[in-house]
Parts: C-alpha cells; structure tokens; sequence
C-alpha cells in the first residue's frame, strides 16, 4: 500500500515508518506533523491508507479525515491515539475508520497486524476497543445517547472550564440559552452541579487532553 502518516511526535512517526517499510514492506509516500500539512500531502500523494494521529497542533484528525474524505470517500484510515476515553470511541466509531490504536497500550507488533488486517481488506479494533464498545451500547444513558450534538458541545466547554457567558460569546448564543441547556444537560445525566459536570466532561474525554500529558510511544 501507499501509506501517508500524520502524527505530531517525530519519534513516533519514525517508528510508524520503520513498520512500515521495514517489517511490512509498504511504501510510505508522504509525512505531516499538523492537521494543515496533512490535507496538503494527501492531496498531492493520493495514498491508499492515511495512519492518523486525532490530537494534532492545530486540527483535529477527525476533522482532517472529514476533509479528505469529500473528495477521496473511499481512503482507508487508521486513527492513532495516546488517549483512550469514551467520546474517542464515539467519535472512532462514527467516523468509519478501518482501524484504531491506542499508543500508551498497544503494542508495535499490534501495529503491525492492524496494517496488515487493513491491508488485506479486514478492520483492526484491539480488545480494549471491542469490549468498551460492547459496554458503551449496553449502557441506555451513554452521553452521546441522551444528549444533542448541541449540548454535546455546551458540555464539553463547561469542562474546559469555561463560564456561560464565555461559552455563550463561543457559540453565538445568549447566556439565558447556555444555561438552559446546561441543566438540561445535568438532568439528563443526573448530575448535581457545575463542577460534577465538568468532571463528567473531562472523564468522558469531551475536553482536550492536556498538552502535559505525553505517554511513551508503542512499547514492544
């Protein structure tokens, strides 16, 4: 396959090449470390599969992928991650990927056998993925089965933490109508305050990572 890999951690993207070419003897056409870069050197390189870091600089990989996928629907995606939380599996799920991996879990032989799975016409999703998955649609009350898109998105502001004016200037909405989703938002999930949803938000991964946070690549 022709491969394009975007991931901001240049130590990581050597590994992902090296498995690549070395061990699975793919041809890797093309590089970004930032969201921008990314839509850039798929466009020119057309690869057949796109390894896809979701926390970048300056995008979200999802919000790449969308774009790339308005013109090339049918490129196959393997979405990367050091974080695992619910909304990843949400998001992973909704996005028709053909593969996921977690880098703070899996392993680079893992790597390997998702390239490989994906390259042979099958998905890779590791156990981790499969039983969250199972779990998350035995759950009635999941966030993402309760809760609009727009509050959704109220939600994951009070966990940045923003205040509702702040997240009112944000969306473009009057204050009286942030708060007006934000206990909507707290009777639906049974929450009692401002800080216990915020804390929801964050466990739930609705907030970004801290940029602090940085887990070791793949062990092997």
């Amino acid at each position: 396959m022709k491969i394009a890999i975007v991931e901001d951690e240049r130590l990581f993207r050597e590994v992902l090449r090296s498995v690549c070419i070395s061990e699975l003897g793919h041809q890797v056409v093309g590089e970004a470390g930032t969201g921008r870069d990314a839509l850039s050197v798929i466009a020119s390189t057309l690869p057949d599969l796109v390894i896809l870091d979701i926390h970048l600089p300056d995008m979200d990989g999802f919000e790449v992928l969308r774009i790339v996928r308005r013109r090339r629907a049918l490129i196959k995606a393997l979405v990367i991650s050091s974080y695992f939380n619910e909304y990843t599996l949400c998001r992973t799920e909704r996005a028709g990927v053909q593969g996921f991996i977690d880098k703070s879990t899996n392993t680079v032989d893992e790597l390997g056998r998702a390239i490989r799975a994906i390259d042979a016409g099958k998905t890779f999703f590791p156990r981790q993925f499969t039983e969250a998955r199972r779990e998350h649609g035995r759950n009635p009350v999941a966030f993402d089965k309760v809760l609009t898109d727009r509050e959704q998105t109220v939600l994951s502001l009070v966990g940045e933490p923003l205040s509702d004016a702040e997240i009112a200037i944000d969306l473009g909405l009057s204050p009286e109508t942030v708060e007006k989703h934000r206990f909507n938002i707290m009777r639906k999930l049974g929450l009692r305050s401002r800080a216990e949803s915020a804390r929801f938000a964050r466990r739930c991964g609705l907030t970004k990572p801290p940029l602090s946070v940085r887990p070791s690549p793949l062990p092997t």
